[in-house]
């Protein structure tokens, strides 16, 4: 294992450790509420959606349609990445970041005022289709704004920590998520719950995007994007000369990720409320306490994401990598056996020994990626990289376990699904160089070129 990697000054070196405040907060808040919004969409189709807006189809089959409106939304991810690193690299990540927080809040509001198929027929999922693709285009757009104006705020030696605020956002917004719905499930039981508890969760977005909106507009813009902009150095094509120079490098970053967002899925995606609360399932448990259990695995997904962005700042972020990626197939192998005792303190245990590799492997992403890419594409870089990533392994896991759980009536062949996908990851994770305290700023670009993939020189 290395030591601590070498630091290098940046363009943040000159930024007040007021303005870093404002961002971690701007960051931390923002994402939360963007996530809390993707996700209570995620918790509801698990539970109320297949039977309100998808019923005709039958039960099994709802349940998998319900899914696929989850995972729809990712392939749209790569539009709203596309979109916000154009204009991320053009014209800077805050206003990026405005409009993602304002797309995503009126959408998510407009769902819970959405009648269902008994009401108005199939023209209620078309919409409800609809809006979630607006919360893809949002979420691809967001996540690269948030990371890059916590990275290169960040001071040296810092990175991983600052970047951090943007990751703990969606543990979260998981755990906003889960707690309202499972406050609503108490407030709204039974039938009340499916007529209109669980709409309460989507119009509570739209006090959030008001709060949210206001703590973003009061930032500065990145400094790296300041000087690039002072110096008018800013790319026409960001995204075309992404692609022309650093195709492998997208998709091995991309691969990076899709482990953790295929496991992380199970929770946020909605499968593991909707097994455990289905009661012809072999688990059965209520739908209040499985979401409590829930809320509480995203406390400790909070916990060791923030655990490995620290770690990996004293030992660069590929060695902390492994060590996830180790640590959540062992999360794995023990994940549905205890889910499936049918008890609720076993339950949130397997779901919190997973969250511990989640975190290891969460909590450096932003500071990995940021590393990666050259600073006049770095918005586009990071954003289609992501979104990519998500497309391969989350967008569609909730849809894939559920089809494997029906079609061979055990969980066994989730678990090796879900460890393939972090083996892929692992060895994406092997074919890059740590490039942990590259400089950021523009001034770096002939050193940023440099492909960080093992067994290539320029890019």
């Amino acid at each position: 294992m290395s030591t601590s990697p070498e630091i290098r000054p940046s363009t943040a070196s000159a930024v007040t450790e007021i303005d870093r405040r404002r961002v971690v907060l701007a960051t931390i808040v923002g994402t939360t509420v963007e996530w809390y919004d993707f996700f209570i969409y995620a918790a509801a189709a698990g539970l109320v959606f297949g039977q309100l807006f998808f019923a005709p189809a039958g039960p099994g089959v709802a349940t998998i349609l319900s899914f696929l409106t989850v995972g729809i939304s990712f392939l749209f991810r790569p539009l709203g990445a596309f979109l916000a690193g154009h204009y991320g690299d053009r014209y800077g990540r805050r206003v990026v970041l405005v409009i993602t927080l304002i797309t995503m809040g009126i959408a998510t509001t407009l769902v819970g005022l959405l009648p269902t198929y008994a009401s108005i027929g199939i023209a209620a999922p078309l919409l409800l289709i609809t809006l979630r693709i607006l919360q893809g285009i949002s979420a691809g757009g967001e996540w690269g704004g948030a990371v890059l104006m916590a990275v290169e705020h960040a001071p040296p030696g810092k990175r991983g920590v600052f970047g951090a605020s943007p990751q703990i956002g969606v543990p979260l917004g998981l755990l906003m998520a889960s707690g309202v719905m499972a406050l609503m499930t108490l407030i709204a039981p039974g039938d009340a719950f499916e007529s209109w508890g669980w709409r309460v969760p989507f119009l509570i977005s739209f006090i959030l995007i008001l709060v949210g909106h206001y703590i973003r507009r009061s930032v500065e813009e990145s400094p790296v994007f300041r000087e690039i902009s002072v110096r008018s150095e800013q790319t026409k094509t960001p995204v075309v000369e992404l692609f022309r120079k650093h195709t492998p490098l997208v998709l091995v970053a991309a691969l990076v990720f899709a482990g953790n967002s295929a496991v992380g899925y199970m929770t946020t995606g909605g499968f593991i409320q909707n097994y455990a609360t289905n009661p012809n399932g072999p688990v059965g448990l209520d739908r209040g306490p499985v979401l409590w259990a829930v809320a509480g695995s995203a406390a400790t997904w909070l916990l060791f994401t923030w655990v490995g962005a620290v770690v990996s700042d004293r030992i660069g972020r590929r060695s902390t990598y492994l060590i996830g990626w180790v640590l959540l197939l062992g999360g794995l192998l023990v994940l549905f056996p205890l889910v499936n005792t049918g008890r609720l303190g076993l339950l949130f245990l397997g779901l919190a020994v997973v969250t511990v590799g989640l975190g290891f492997t969460y909590g450096p992403q932003a500071a990995l990626y940021a590393e990666l890419f050259p600073a006049s594409i770095r918005f586009s870089g990071v954003s289609i990289s992501y979104a990519l990533g998500a497309i391969i392994g989350g967008a569609f896991a909730p849809t894939i376990a559920a089809w494997l759980m029906n079609a061979t009536g055990t969980t066994t062949a989730i678990t090796i699904y879900l460890s393939g996908m972090a083996v892929i990851s692992l060895l994406a994770t092997l074919a890059l160089r740590d490039r942990s305290g590259i400089p950021l700023g523009p001034d770096h670009e002939d050193e940023q070129s440099i492909s960080p993939i093992r067994g290539m020189s320029r890019a």
